[in-house]
């Protein structure tokens, strides 16, 4: 185990996209130029050939990556690329047929796997049967923490055990201790195996935050705990002063980005549905004028079946003079407020 990890306790789409144009920081975009799910400049033209049946701008995309150790970028490139390929698999059937043991068409697949297991109601017989994907991809490149962020993904959906995760972890932070996408897995398990233990997981979010570095997406982690806790009907309150410390966290955080950015606009979305629960208005403007046109469908589809529109309806409302607290309802983004726990939560979210 990596000494300046905070260690887990112990037991304890496809994107969418509208028509956008460049506007100055800060200007609130027509809602028809608001994109969903936006890929970068790099994984762009690579979605693009895998669209007319092509893999090479993929292959060689995942391939700098790993050459880079760019491990955030590769875990995010291979999330877009799985979702792409379960509805467009074409270009990922030649690729494998092709280049069966490339390490990145290994670790597409395993994502591929898992993904398409997810949404069974025999999730967890059927992600046993996907391991041997997932140690493929770990064994192609021992030095990738993506594969063990798969594993642990992988770990909560078949209700593995906690000694087993515990081996899964230390053997994910041994490899990027800083890793952002193990950090949510590890924290995505604890919720779901302690239900209700929102401090316990706030302690997790807090101590892997304070040893990371100042610029790492590790500091976003608090908020993600504090969105679990505020979408949540059970587990003792927690305080305010926990929460909002979380928010400053990653305002701090989305402060070091350039304003309508695609790279940090799910954290600033998820850090955006925070803010509107601590009743934080001009924080809230603020990281919205950050968001610009970049809009994401998590945590939005977890309140509504239009994510997109969603995000327009609640910008509208912050932008309007002097905003008050938000009506509940099915289609609310301010369900309740802190302490009176609301909102939708899909159990098991992936």
């Amino acid at each position: 185990m990596v000494d300046t990890m905070a260690p887990l306790p112990s037991f304890i789409r496809c994107p969418r996209m509208t028509k956008r144009s460049a506007r100055p920081a800060g200007r609130p975009t027509a809602g028809d130029e608001v994109v969903l799910d936006a890929p970068d400049q790099r994984l762009s033209p690579a979605l693009v050939a895998a669209a007319r049946g092509e893999y090479d701008t993929v292959a060689a995309l995942l391939t700098a990556t790993r050459a880079a150790s760019a491990w955030e970028n590769r875990d995010r490139y291979v999330r877009h690329l799985a979702g792409f390929a379960r509805s467009r698999p074409e270009w990922f059937e030649a690729w494998r047929s092709t280049a069966p043991d490339d390490p990145g068409v290994l670790l597409v697949g395993a994502q591929l796997a898992v993904d398409r297991a997810w949404p069974s109601p025999a999730r967890a017989e059927l992600l046993r049967e996907v391991s041997p994907f997932i140690t493929a991809a770990a064994r192609a490149d021992d030095r990738d923490p993506v594969p063990w962020r798969i594993a642990l993904d992988h770990a909560r959906g078949s209700q593995a055990g906690h000694r087993y995760v515990e081996e899964l972890w230390e053997a994910a932070v041994r490899r990027a201790p800083h890793h952002h996408g193990c950090h949510v897995a590890a924290l995505r398990y604890l919720a779901a195996s302690w239900h209700g233990a929102h401090r316990e997981c706030l302690d997790f979010a807090d101590r892997a935050a304070q040893d990371a570095p100042a610029d790492s997406l590790v500091q976003a982690l608090p908020a993600r705990a504090a969105f679990g806790y505020l979408t949540d009907g059970c587990g003792p309150e927690v305080p305010r002063a926990r929460l909002d410390a979380a928010a400053d966290r990653a305002l701090a955080l989305s402060a070091r980005f350039p304003a309508a950015d695609p790279w940090p606009a799910g954290i600033r979305n998820k850090l955006l549905y925070v803010l509107i629960r601590l009743e934080r208005w001009e924080d809230a403007r603020a990281e919205l004028a950050l968001i610009g046109p970049y809009a994401t469908s998590f945590p939005w589809d977890r309140f509504s079946d239009d994510p997109l529109g969603h995000f327009l309806r609640l910008r509208e409302h912050l932008l309007a003079p002097g905003p008050g607290p938000l009506a509940a309802g099915p289609a609310a983004w301010s369900p309740a407020p802190p302490g009176e726990h609301g909102g939708h939560v899909r159990a098991g979210d992936h």
